[in-house]
């Protein structure tokens, strides 16, 4: 094979990685942290572990939800969050 044959291939290559593997990665990130950052006191939270609460404080890298009937609260860090929950407002 000639040299630019094999330059065209790997500039092929690379530029597949970008487009299927990285910039969709990096958008996931973005939405992630977007939503981590708009996290406010009494937004419903369910954890990686599958835990559903309810934020009670908001600390620097520590969320504190409360959970069930008993309000027992649980201290998680703010990537262990998987999902915030808005409440809806009523009218």
């Amino acid at each position: 094979m000639d040299t630019p044959v094999i330059i065209i291939y790997i500039v092929c290559i690379l530029a597949f990685f970008y487009l299927f593997l990285i910039r969709p990665q990096k958008k996931r990130d973005k939405q992630a942290n977007l939503m981590l950052s708009s996290m406010e006191t009494g937004d419903g939270v369910v954890t990686i572990g599958g835990i559903i609460g309810t934020i009670v404080i908001i600390k620097d890298n520590e969320v504190i939800i409360e959970t069930s009937i008993d309000k027992t609260k649980i201290s998680f860090r703010k990537v262990a969050i998987k999902e915030v929950i808005k409440p809806e407002i009523e009218e």
